[in-house]
Protein backbone atom coordinates (compact mmCIF):
# COMPACT_ATOMS: atom_id res chain seq x y z
CA UNK A 1 0.00 0.00 0.00
CA UNK A 2 1.45 3.38 -0.88
CA UNK A 3 1.71 6.27 1.46
CA UNK A 4 -0.78 9.57 1.21
CA UNK A 5 1.47 12.31 2.20
CA UNK A 6 -0.18 15.88 2.61
CA UNK A 7 1.99 18.42 2.21
CA UNK A 8 1.27 22.20 3.07
CA UNK A 9 2.40 25.53 3.93
CA UNK A 10 0.26 26.86 7.17
CA UNK A 11 -0.32 29.53 9.66
CA UNK A 12 -0.16 29.16 13.01
CA UNK A 13 -3.95 29.59 13.14
CA UNK A 14 -4.71 26.77 9.98
CA UNK A 15 -4.85 29.03 7.03
CA UNK A 16 -3.34 27.51 3.93
CA UNK A 17 -4.27 29.36 1.10
CA UNK A 18 -2.56 31.79 -1.43
CA UNK A 19 1.44 31.13 0.36
CA UNK A 20 3.12 32.12 -2.66
CA UNK A 21 1.15 35.29 -3.85
CA UNK A 22 -1.59 34.23 -6.34
CA UNK A 23 -3.41 37.27 -6.74
CA UNK A 24 -6.79 35.92 -5.85
CA UNK A 25 -6.08 35.43 -2.31
CA UNK A 26 -6.33 38.47 0.51
CA UNK A 27 -3.42 37.34 2.19
CA UNK A 28 -1.64 36.35 -0.65
CA UNK A 29 2.09 36.08 -0.18
CA UNK A 30 2.16 35.09 3.46
CA UNK A 31 5.09 32.80 3.53
CA UNK A 32 7.48 35.87 1.97
CA UNK A 33 5.85 38.57 4.09
CA UNK A 34 7.70 39.51 7.27
CA UNK A 35 9.29 36.27 7.40
CA UNK A 36 13.37 36.02 6.88
CA UNK A 37 14.44 33.54 4.35
CA UNK A 38 15.88 30.55 6.29
CA UNK A 39 17.06 27.92 3.34
CA UNK A 40 17.24 24.50 6.25
CA UNK A 41 13.32 24.83 7.23
CA UNK A 42 12.54 24.11 2.75
CA UNK A 43 14.83 20.99 3.67
CA UNK A 44 11.77 19.28 3.16
CA UNK A 45 10.56 20.36 0.18
CA UNK A 46 13.64 18.98 -1.42
CA UNK A 47 13.55 15.92 0.06
CA UNK A 48 9.80 15.30 -0.79
CA UNK A 49 10.67 15.56 -4.25
CA UNK A 50 13.36 12.84 -4.10
CA UNK A 51 11.05 10.48 -2.15
CA UNK A 52 7.51 10.94 -3.85
CA UNK A 53 6.99 8.66 -6.79
CA UNK A 54 3.52 10.38 -7.15
CA UNK A 55 1.50 13.56 -7.34
CA UNK A 56 -1.98 13.92 -6.43
CA UNK A 57 -3.99 17.64 -6.86
CA UNK A 58 -7.38 19.05 -6.93
CA UNK A 59 -8.67 20.90 -9.66
CA UNK A 60 -7.76 23.80 -8.45
CA UNK A 61 -4.21 23.72 -7.45
CA UNK A 62 -3.61 21.65 -10.72
CA UNK A 63 -5.09 24.24 -13.13
CA UNK A 64 -2.70 27.12 -10.61
CA UNK A 65 0.25 24.99 -10.57
CA UNK A 66 0.09 23.49 -14.18
CA UNK A 67 0.61 26.70 -15.78
CA UNK A 68 4.11 27.34 -13.73
CA UNK A 69 5.60 24.22 -12.30
CA UNK A 70 7.02 22.60 -15.66
CA UNK A 71 9.19 25.30 -15.88
CA UNK A 72 10.67 26.10 -12.49
CA UNK A 73 14.41 24.77 -11.87
CA UNK A 74 13.15 24.11 -8.01
CA UNK A 75 10.76 21.28 -9.14
CA UNK A 76 12.65 19.33 -11.73
CA UNK A 77 11.68 15.83 -10.21
CA UNK A 78 8.17 16.85 -10.24
CA UNK A 79 8.51 17.59 -14.31
CA UNK A 80 8.32 14.27 -15.12
CA UNK A 81 6.56 12.45 -12.10
CA UNK A 82 3.28 10.89 -12.93
CA UNK A 83 0.48 13.03 -12.18
CA UNK A 84 -2.82 12.62 -10.81
CA UNK A 85 -5.75 15.21 -10.61
CA UNK A 86 -8.82 14.55 -8.81
CA UNK A 87 -11.76 16.08 -10.68
CA UNK A 88 -15.16 15.87 -12.00
CA UNK A 89 -15.37 18.29 -14.49
CA UNK A 90 -11.64 18.34 -16.24
CA UNK A 91 -11.07 16.58 -19.50
CA UNK A 92 -7.66 15.39 -21.07
CA UNK A 93 -7.95 18.50 -23.08
CA UNK A 94 -8.12 20.38 -19.97
CA UNK A 95 -4.20 19.23 -19.31
CA UNK A 96 -0.96 20.47 -19.86
CA UNK A 97 1.45 18.57 -22.56
CA UNK A 98 4.72 19.92 -20.65
CA UNK A 99 4.43 18.67 -17.17
CA UNK A 100 4.48 14.81 -17.68
CA UNK A 101 2.21 11.24 -17.77
CA UNK A 102 -1.29 12.96 -15.71
CA UNK A 103 -4.20 11.35 -15.40
CA UNK A 104 -7.41 12.35 -14.08
CA UNK A 105 -9.23 10.34 -11.40
CA UNK A 106 -12.68 10.87 -10.77
CA UNK A 107 -14.28 9.76 -6.83
CA UNK A 108 -12.12 9.37 -4.12
CA UNK A 109 -12.49 5.41 -4.49
CA UNK A 110 -10.05 5.79 -7.44
CA UNK A 111 -7.50 7.38 -5.33
CA UNK A 112 -8.19 4.76 -2.61
CA UNK A 113 -7.21 1.99 -5.24
CA UNK A 114 -4.33 3.97 -6.85
CA UNK A 115 -2.99 3.75 -2.63
CA UNK A 116 -3.19 -0.14 -3.05
CA UNK A 117 -0.58 -0.11 -6.04
CA UNK A 118 3.01 -0.73 -6.11
CA UNK A 119 4.92 2.16 -5.34
CA UNK A 120 6.34 5.20 -3.74
CA UNK A 121 4.63 7.84 -1.51
CA UNK A 122 1.74 9.63 -3.37
CA UNK A 123 2.68 13.21 -2.33
CA UNK A 124 -0.67 16.46 -1.98
CA UNK A 125 0.22 19.66 -3.02
CA UNK A 126 -2.08 22.47 -1.96
CA UNK A 127 -5.92 21.60 -3.46
CA UNK A 128 -7.65 22.53 0.22
CA UNK A 129 -11.20 20.84 -0.63
CA UNK A 130 -9.13 17.14 -1.89
CA UNK A 131 -7.35 17.84 1.51
CA UNK A 132 -10.84 17.83 3.36
CA UNK A 133 -12.32 14.69 1.32
CA UNK A 134 -8.85 12.67 1.63
CA UNK A 135 -8.92 13.12 5.18
CA UNK A 136 -12.20 12.95 5.99
CA UNK A 137 -12.21 9.55 4.09
CA UNK A 138 -9.21 8.64 6.02
CA UNK A 139 -6.76 8.29 3.22
CA UNK A 140 -4.20 10.47 4.53
CA UNK A 141 -1.41 8.75 6.16
CA UNK A 142 1.13 11.45 6.65
CA UNK A 143 1.46 15.50 6.92
CA UNK A 144 4.26 17.43 5.74
CA UNK A 145 3.49 20.92 7.32
CA UNK A 146 5.63 23.87 7.37
CA UNK A 147 3.89 26.39 10.21
CA UNK A 148 4.29 29.95 10.21
CA UNK A 149 4.27 32.12 12.92
CA UNK A 150 1.11 34.31 12.00
CA UNK A 151 -2.40 34.58 12.30
CA UNK A 152 -4.02 35.22 9.51
CA UNK A 153 -7.30 35.01 10.38
CA UNK A 154 -9.65 34.70 7.36
CA UNK A 155 -9.01 32.00 4.31
CA UNK A 156 -9.11 28.17 3.65
CA UNK A 157 -7.73 26.23 6.50
CA UNK A 158 -5.74 22.73 5.49
CA UNK A 159 -8.29 20.85 8.29
CA UNK A 160 -12.14 20.03 7.76
CA UNK A 161 -14.19 21.31 9.88
CA UNK A 162 -16.42 18.12 9.63
CA UNK A 163 -18.26 16.67 12.79
CA UNK A 164 -16.37 12.99 12.79
CA UNK A 165 -14.25 10.88 15.47
CA UNK A 166 -11.24 12.03 17.09
CA UNK A 167 -8.06 11.16 15.00
CA UNK A 168 -5.24 11.15 16.54
CA UNK A 169 -1.58 12.02 15.30
CA UNK A 170 1.82 10.86 16.30
CA UNK A 171 4.56 13.44 15.69
CA UNK A 172 8.03 11.75 13.94
CA UNK A 173 9.98 14.96 13.15
CA UNK A 174 10.06 18.43 14.19
CA UNK A 175 12.41 21.26 14.28
CA UNK A 176 12.49 25.22 15.22
CA UNK A 177 14.22 27.54 12.64
CA UNK A 178 15.66 31.07 13.34
CA UNK A 179 12.81 32.68 11.41
CA UNK A 180 10.22 31.05 13.61
CA UNK A 181 8.84 28.74 11.37
CA UNK A 182 8.26 25.11 12.61
CA UNK A 183 8.38 21.53 10.15
CA UNK A 184 6.15 19.47 11.91
CA UNK A 185 5.45 15.83 9.86
CA UNK A 186 2.99 13.75 11.65
CA UNK A 187 2.09 10.40 10.81
CA UNK A 188 -1.57 9.42 11.58
CA UNK A 189 -2.10 6.40 13.61
CA UNK A 190 -4.89 3.88 12.68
Amino acid sequence: MRTLISTAFVSLDGVMEGPGGEPEYRNAGWTFKNIDFVPEAYEIKGREQEEAAAMLLGRASYQAFSPVWPDMPEFPQYKVMPKYVVSTTLTADDLVANWGETTILRSLDEVAALKQTEGGPIIVHGSVALNHSLSDAGLIDRYHLLVFPLLLGAGKRLFSTTDKDTQQLKLVEHETYANGVQKQVFDVVR
